[in-house]
């Protein structure tokens, strides 16, 4: 301790050998908390930096009011996992996208890409959403690892939708204008979500997923029986997109409203059983509040270590054409997507990237879509994306195996990433509409 402050003096031999032990820990499976408070903390007494950073974090997320959300949305996901909302759910999806191959595939696509556009969150949509589909499509014979990639996946679709909060602080940091890249957002986030979803239908097929012929009064029942879930969603994006509440508010709303449906309507929940409801919940919460912490004192490290910014000037040395500089920049992107958390690689990196871009032609509006659609992808790149972490801690699975499973929704990703970065008609079609439409007023 010195002057205050806290610090310790490894030999760097030594921090190799725990950083190779931090390494091996992550690949057998343990703790997730564990291993990226270990890695921030040795990375910080490799640095000699203050240890005090690190939990100086802590302050910080107690600060931002949207990580309030997260234990409001995961006590209402754990109500209807634990209750029989799964059942009557799947009742729902097979009377009424049962004559389709995939068609349960397809409403968690969806379900999972509007919840993230709305919270701005991967971790809300896998930890909310995770316990209550993963269930259902095991039940309805999705293999294992499919279900498990697809909600990984499912967490980051649906951040290019408005009003999605990172597009709302890259226009603000990036000097776009916002009214344009929520437009610009809109079909390349359907692309993402219509590639996923037709994989999903290609799925369904394959493994045989049992199809039944529509029938009407099948489908009413259905919905009579889960009509007290079915508004759920509706609630949220209603009340969100309305902007009659914050999604903090939101989250709140939604859990009380689980909480009198399963335990006082429709008595699926006892009293005796809200115990372990909680216990279940406050496991989980407190779980993903120590990952965020330790996390955000990694991103520290990062930052002031200026990693982002050497990878920047390395690239300004030898890029000389603006196809070598997208593609790079993409490569680029997907790594700080999993180095950096998506709202802080928007405030370091925007800054650096956009004036590069505009050197070598690329539309601001365009950059916009590109570094987002990247930064999404990044959640759930190997080794580190953010969505692996989660995924693993609400399946219960290790690491190694969530990325497994998530590598074929991956190479999708890339190559609808590809597809956005040089077709800009993707990102520009629907804005020049708009300017078209705003010329021609009166």
């Amino acid at each position: 301790m010195i002057g205050g402050e806290f610090y310790f003096d490894l030999a760097p031999g030594l921090c190799l050998f725990l950083g190779v032990l931090l390494v091996l820990y992550a690949m057998i499976g343990k703790p997730l908390y564990a291993v990226i408070a270990g890695a921030a903390l040795l990375l910080h007494v490799y640095a000699q930096i203050d240890l005090t950073a690190i939990f100086i974090e802590v302050a910080t997320l107690v600060d931002q009011p949207y990580y309030i959300a997260i234990p409001m949305f995961v006590l209402a996901g754990t109500l209807l996992a634990e209750s029989n909302a799964p059942v009557r759910l799947v009742r729902v999806a097979s009377a009424l996208f049962g004559w389709m191959p995939g068609g349960l595939a397809v409403v968690a696509t969806l379900t999972c890409a509007f919840f993230t556009a709305f919270t701005g969150a991967s971790g809300v949509t896998i930890v909310a959403l995770g316990g209550l589909l993963y269930p259902v499509l095991r039940k309805e014979r999705y293999p294992e690892g499919f279900s498990i990639g697809l909600l990984t996946t499912g967490g980051s679709l649906g951040l290019l939708f408005p009003p999605s909060l990172p597009i709302i602080v890259y226009a603000l940091i990036g000097g776009v204008d916002l009214d344009k890249l929520f437009v610009a957002g809109i079909v390349p986030g359907l692309l993402l979500v219509a590639v996923i979803g037709g994989y999903g239908v290609a799925v369904g097929a394959w493994r045989g997923v049992p199809r039944q012929a529509f029938h009407l009064g099948t489908a009413l029942r259905a919905v009579r029986g889960a009509i007290w879930e079915l508004p759920i969603p509706l609630l949220i994006v209603v009340a969100i997109y309305g902007g009659f509440v914050t999604a903090t508010e939101a989250s709140a709303i939604v859990a009380l409203y689980c909480l009198l449906v399963e335990v006082v309507i429709l008595r699926d929940l006892k009293l005796r059983d809200l115990p372990v409801v909680m216990r279940k919940t406050a496991e989980l919460v407190g779980a993903i509040l120590v990952i965020l912490i330790m996390a955000l004192g990694l991103k520290n490290y990062i930052i002031d270590a200026e990693i982002p910014q050497a990878m920047l000037a390395l690239m300004q040395e030898h890029i000389d054409s603006r196809l070598t500089f997208l593609l790079v920049l993409n490569g680029f992107l997907i790594l700080v997507g999993f180095l950096l958390d998506i709202f802080s690689a928007i405030l370091v990196v925007v800054p650096l990237v956009a004036p590069l871009a505009i050197e070598y032609g690329v539309d601001p509006v365009h950059l916009g879509i590109i570094f987002l659609t990247n930064l999404e992808i990044g959640y759930m790149t190997p080794p580190v994306g953010i969505n692996l972490f989660l995924g693993s801690l609400r399946f219960e699975r290790p690491m190694v195996e969530v990325a497994r499973h998530a590598l074929p929704f991956l190479g999708l990703l890339v190559g609808c990433l590809l597809l956005i970065t040089y077709v800009p008609d993707l990102s520009l079609w629907l804005v020049g509409l708009l300017e078209t439409a705003k010329a021609a007023g009166p």
